[in-house]
C-alpha cells in the first residue's frame, strides 16, 4: 500500500463515486481508511464504457474522484480524458497530489532538476525503444523514463549504448514499503541488472543529461555509417546501420549521404 495525504483521505471520503484503475486495489486502502464511497473501474480497457456514465454522474451534480493504483493520476496513467470531459462540461476540477514516483526519483538521484525532460515509458519493441532514446539523447536536460522490470536489463543496455557514460539512477517501489534507489552509471547499471534472476516492482530510471564533449548518440551512428561504407553501398550501408541501431532506415540513408558528400 502506497502513501497516501491527509487531504487526498478528506477528498476520497467526501465523494459520492471513486473511479480507479482497479476497485479491488482500491478495496484494500478503502477497508483500511474507512472511506465508503462506490467505486466503478476506469483504465485504459474499460474508460470507454466508464466515461459516459462518469460525465453524467458529474452532469446530476455528483462528487467524482480519479485515484489509480499507484503514483499520481495522469502521469503515465489513464485520465486524460475524463478531465477534458469535465473541463468541457463546465465542471470544476482540482487536484489532491499524493504521492508520485516521478519527482521523488528525480528528488533522490542526486541529479539536477533544474531542467528535466519524462518520457513516459520507453517503447516495448527494441526498434521504437531504440528510436526514443535517440531522440532524447541531445536533450540538455536530466531525462527520465518508466520501465516495465522484465524489459528493465534490455533497456539499460540500450541506455547505455547510444548515451554512453552517463551518471544514472534506478528507482523501484518509490513511495512503496520495499523502496530502491542504486544510482551509478549506465553501463555499470546494465550490467547489474543483466545478472539479476528478477526485479519487481514499478521502476523509474532518471539519467543525467549530456556531458559538453562526450561521444552522443549522433557519433556514434557517424561512426557506424563511416564503418559500413568502407565495405558497402551508401544505401546498404544505411540498411545495415538503421537495422543494428533500431533507427528509422530514411534518417540513417539522408546522414549517409551527407557524409559521402562532405568526406
Amino acid at each position: 500500500m502506497g502513501d497516501i495525504t491527509l487531504r487526498a483521505l478528506d477528498v476520497l471520503r467526501a465523494v459520492d463515486l471513486i473511479a480507479c484503475e482497479d476497485t479491488r486495489v482500491f478495496a484494500k486502502l478503502a477497508s483500511h481508511y474507512g472511506i465508503s464511497a462506490p467505486t466503478i473501474a476506469y483504465s485504459d480497457a474499460t474508460q470507454d464504457a466508464a466515461e459516459p456514465r462518469l460525465v453524467r454522474a458529474l452532469g446530476q451534480g455528483a462528487r467524482l474522484a480519479l485515484v489509480s493504483d499507484a503514483g499520481m493520476p495522469l502521469i503515465s496513467d489513464p485520465g486524460y480524458r475524463l478531465v477534458r470531459a469535465a473541463i468541457a462540461g463546465g465542471h470544476l476540477v482540482t487536484a489532491a497530489p499524493g504521492a508520485s514516483a516521478l519527482p521523488m526519483a528525480l528528488a533522490l538521484s542526486g541529479l539536477p532538476t533544474d531542467r528535466f525532460f519524462f518520457g513516459g515509458f520507453l517503447p516495448s519493441k527494441p526498434g521504437e525503444r531504440r528510436r526514443a532514446i535517440g531522440e532524447a539523447a541531445a536533450i540538455p536536460a536530466t531525462i527520465a523514463f518508466y520501465e516495465a522490470p522484465h524489459r528493465l536489463a534490455a533497456s539499460l543496455a540500450d541506455l547505455a549504448e547510444l548515451l554512453g557514460d552517463r551518471p544514472a539512477v534506478v528507482a523501484r517501489e518509490l513511495t512503496k514499503l520495499f523502496e530502491e534507489v542504486r544510482r551509478a552509471s549506465l553501463p555499470d547499471l546494465a550490467a547489474h541488472y543483466a545478472a539479476q534472476d528478477e526485479v519487481k516492482g514499478e521502476i523509474v530510471i532518471v539519467i543525467g543529461g549530456p556531458v559538453e564533449g562526450a561521444a552522443t548518440a549522433a557519433d556514434s551512428l557517424d561512426e557506424a555509417l563511416r564503418e559500413a561504407m568502407a565495405g558497402a553501398s551508401v544505401k546498404d550501408a544505411a540498411a545495415e546501420v538503421a537495422a543494428r541501431l533500431g533507427l528509422k532506415r530514411r534518417d540513417v540513408y539522408a546522414r549517409a549521404l551527407e557524409l559521402k558528400r562532405t568526406s
